[in-house]
């Protein structure tokens, strides 16, 4: 187009009227969401010379559903999502922390069926199962849907943020295995949910890679801790018991303090220990290692990276939306 572009080229472009866009490009309010983004777009792709998607009059609210602080990663979560807040602001979008139960997943779907109703977008960290998975793909149908942390398989989301939860369980059995040595040993890996997709991938991976590279390592036990410390703390106590022989422990979910208290109690501190997510109970654990060695995935980079995915679902962000996998980074006590 060889001379300046009009709003009527940017009507014609979006499939609007002359009055619309001139409510959009000078910011007068009153247009649907699915309308002001396809004017922006049309603008910003007809390169007229404003400051377009800085600001917008109608503000979008996307619903973040995890679980309660009480869950030291979940809590993390939730700060990363305090810090985009303040991030998106120039977008006008406003993420808003929604709690689930992981414990009762009958509960859920109701769940997001309701918040899906009331917002723009969604962002899920949940177990999966066949009827979480319909509800998201019902929400699907009508918003933008993200998973994070754990993909929910069969959801129809537009997009998954996370850690490649096979390699970081490959990661941990190669900790263990190269901790243990030659003479190998029984282990016990404690997980949270394994209707958590992550987890299961976690438990996949860490079989795996005994099975093929530390043959003399046993994996004696998984055992689920419902996602709470006092389950995990359970658990390991238990298995101390009924396993005298056990050499090492591989945690996926809350509770290392409990952990770590059940090896005390015990008499068993020398045992080995490998765990996900450096939270700060966990920094401390780590330097006075009674935590060997923690595979970290940043929790501040998958949410920012999850929250400009949904600003794009949006439209108020521009570049093609692609599924995310977070690097994780291995602490031990010597880089914590």
């Amino acid at each position: 187009m060889s001379r300046k572009p009009t709003m009527d080229d940017v009507a014609a472009l979006a499939g609007v009227s002359i009055a619309t866009v001139d409510r959009v490009l000078n910011r007068r309010g009153g247009v649907k969401p699915d309308r002001e983004a396809r004017v922006l777009a049309a603008a910003r792709g007809l390169k007229i010379d404003r400051q377009l998607g800085r600001s917008y009059a109608h503000r979008l609210r996307v619903a973040v559903l995890i679980q309660t602080a009480a869950n030291p990663f979940h809590a993390a979560l939730g700060s990363a999502v305090a810090a985009a807040n303040r991030e998106f602001l120039s977008l006008n979008i406003q993420f808003l922390v929604h709690h689930l139960d992981p414990n009762r997943p009958d509960r859920i779907p109701g769940l997001i069926d309701r918040l899906a109703r009331a917002h723009d977008g969604l962002i899920v960290a949940s177990p999966s199962s066949p009827e979480i998975a319909a509800s998201l793909r019902l929400a699907a149908a009508t918003i933008p849907v993200a998973t994070l942390a754990t993909d929910v398989p069969g959801s129809g989301r537009h997009a998954y943020v996370g850690a490649d939860d096979v390699q970081g369980g490959r990661v941990a059995g190669d900790l263990i295995g190269r901790f243990l040595g030659s003479a190998g040993g029984d282990v016990l890996m404690i997980a949270g949910l394994l209707s958590m997709a992550g987890h299961r991938d976690r438990e996949n991976g860490f079989r795996a890679v005994l099975r093929e590279h530390f043959p003399a390592c046993r994996v004696v036990a998984v055992e689920e801790s419902r996602e709470t410390a006092e389950g995990a703390g359970d658990v390991a106590a238990a298995a101390l018991r009924t396993h005298p022989d056990l050499r090492a422990i591989y945690l996926t979910s809350a509770g290392a303090d409990r952990v770590v208290e059940a090896l005390s109690a015990a008499g068993a501190p020398s045992m080995v220990f490998v765990t996900h997510e450096l939270t700060e109970d966990r920094r401390v654990l780590l330097r006075s290692r009674k935590i060997d060695a923690i595979i970290n995935q940043d929790t501040a980079i998958e949410v920012r990276s999850v929250t400009h995915i949904m600003a794009q679902l949006l439209g108020r962000a521009d570049g093609a939306v692609e599924t995310v996998l977070a690097p994780v980074r291995i602490f031990t006590a010597e880089n914590c």
